[in-house]
């Protein structure tokens, strides 16, 4: 049963709870201000009772001194006597109005005779009821003991009592009322955060364009409530910046997926073409045999360079613990002389200036992979630019950084264009052809290389013209 009521209690609503709870501690407030109440007004009349009794006896003890018995009552109800004391014992004066049990009577009689001072005192009188008794000395020898009824005292705590209970019921009642009400409305938001949470549970996390719209956005609770709610909401912004960054992930790599495997269709297609070509007569004679096996191999370089470029990619973006960078003390200015060198020699056709710098600038780095970002850079200038059109390159070392700034005076790249020139696979010419243009991941390795140590590669906003910055860290590559 116990274990019934305790499982019934646990599945009330938080709000139900807690006025059950304000309840019960008011029902014992209460109980402890009446019993307190109630015990003092009993002694506050009990109090009075004997005070009325000692003056009524101061009377009659003059009545019991003149008379030898008290022939006046004071009140309806009331009994008095008169007992002769001596050695302990006591014997009733006659005649006496006396109840028809005066055993207490004489008991409280002979417990006065060993007494020095009066005595108070309350007893059950068969046939009567309950009774307050007090004695008091009439002269040596003589006891006074008058019974006065506590019918009045007990019907006043009654009626009190009474009064406590309906009131506090009523207090009791209405404090429940008002306080579940005022709790519900102070709970609301946590209600509403509750119906929010049901709503994100129902809602498909599995879809890629997953944004959770909804927010406990009503006002109202006090400090806690509303810390709950800002911490809340906070975790939606998160899990919806989660939910945008997985589902730009997901796109990125369908897309990814998607180039690649068009670009690999190209040369696998042609080196199907010319194995092809083996199978009948095309290639018999030695010279044609020859020209097809030299396509063979180009398109076989050619998907191993984008193989390569995918797979450091790939080792890049996992953060491998063998990280494909191999550090060491290198002069990034003799770097960009060498670069310079061999853009050169390679497009003698170009005109390249390059400005190193007053003194070497010695950095910890991967030369192989520095020096690969500065070919694809220059590489991307000569493809992109008409015959002729000067490039330049400029090393400006700063207090915590160096900069080394790669620019054409082309045509420049379109404004649309200019946000994802670094994204994989992406061409700004649709129509360029791939032996002319490239793969689309010249940008995109040399950006995951930058950043692989600890720099920056961005692309300056200069529409007349194409200027890529590249920035290392001073501090040594971990």
């Amino acid at each position: 049963m116990i274990r019934r009521a305790r499982g019934a209690y646990r599945r009330l609503r938080l709000g139900t709870r807690l006025a059950l709870g304000l309840g019960a501690l008011s029902l014992v407030v209460f109980a402890v201000v009446g019993t307190a109440l109630t015990a003092y007004m009993r002694d506050y009349l009990e109090h009075q009772l004997g005070y009325q009794m000692k003056v009524v006896q101061t009377v009659q003890s003059k009545d019991a001194a003149a008379h030898g018995t008290v022939t006046q009552k004071p009140y309806w109800g009331w009994f008095s006597a008169v007992y002769d004391v001596s050695g302990g014992s006591a014997v009733l004066r006659q005649p006496a109005d006396i109840p028809h049990d005066v055993r207490p009577l004489n008991r409280f009689a002979e417990a006065m005779a060993r007494s020095d001072t009066e005595l108070l005192r309350t007893v059950r009188l068969d046939g009567e009821g309950v009774y307050r008794l007090r004695a008091c000395e009439v002269r040596p020898g003589v006891v006074l003991v008058s019974a006065a009824p506590m019918k009045g005292v007990d019907d006043t705590i009654g009626r009190l009592v009474t009064v406590q209970v309906v009131a506090f019921g009523l207090a009791l009642l209405g404090l429940v009322v008002a306080g579940r009400a005022l709790l519900r409305r102070g709970l609301k938001p946590l209600s509403d955060m509750a119906h929010t949470a049901h709503g994100i549970a129902s809602h498909d996390l599995t879809e890629s364009a997953s944004r959770l719209h909804v927010r406990a956005d009503a006002p109202g609770g006090g400090p806690e409530v509303e810390e709950l709610r800002t911490a809340f909401n906070t975790m939606l912004e998160h899990i919806d910046d989660s939910l945008a960054v997985r589902a730009e992930a997901e796109q990125r790599l369908r897309r990814f997926v998607a180039d690649a495997s068009h670009e690999l269709r190209t040369p696998l297609m042609s080196v199907r073409g010319y194995a092809d070509l083996f199978q009948y007569a095309a290639a018999n004679e030695p010279g044609e045999r020859d020209r097809h096996l030299a396509r063979l191999r180009a398109e076989a370089a050619r998907m191993g360079v984008l193989l390569d470029d995918l797979l450091l990619l790939a080792r890049l973006d996992a953060a491998e613990v063998e990280t494909p960078l191999r550090p060491e003390d290198a002069d990034l200015v003799e770097l960009v002389e060498q670069a310079a060198d061999a853009f050169r020699a390679s497009h003698p056709g170009r005109p390249l200036t390059v400005a190193p710098g007053p003194a070497p600038v010695r950095l910890r780095l991967d030369p192989q992979r520095v020096r690969q970002v500065l070919d694809n850079l220059l590489t991307n200038a000569a493809v992109h630019t008409p015959p002729g059109t000067p490039v330049s390159v400029e090393v400006s070392p700063a207090p915590r950084t160096v900069r080394v700034r790669v620019v054409d005076e082309g045509p420049g790249i379109p404004p649309g264009d200019r946000d994802r020139v670094f994204d994989r696979f992406y061409r700004v010419d649709k129509a360029r052809s791939r032996d002319r243009g490239g793969s689309g991941l010249g940008l995109a390795v040399a950006r995951s290389l930058v950043e692989a140590h600890g720099g920056t590669l961005g692309l300056d906003d200069d529409p007349a013209r194409t200027v890529f910055t590249l920035t290392l860290p001073l501090r040594p590559v971990r």
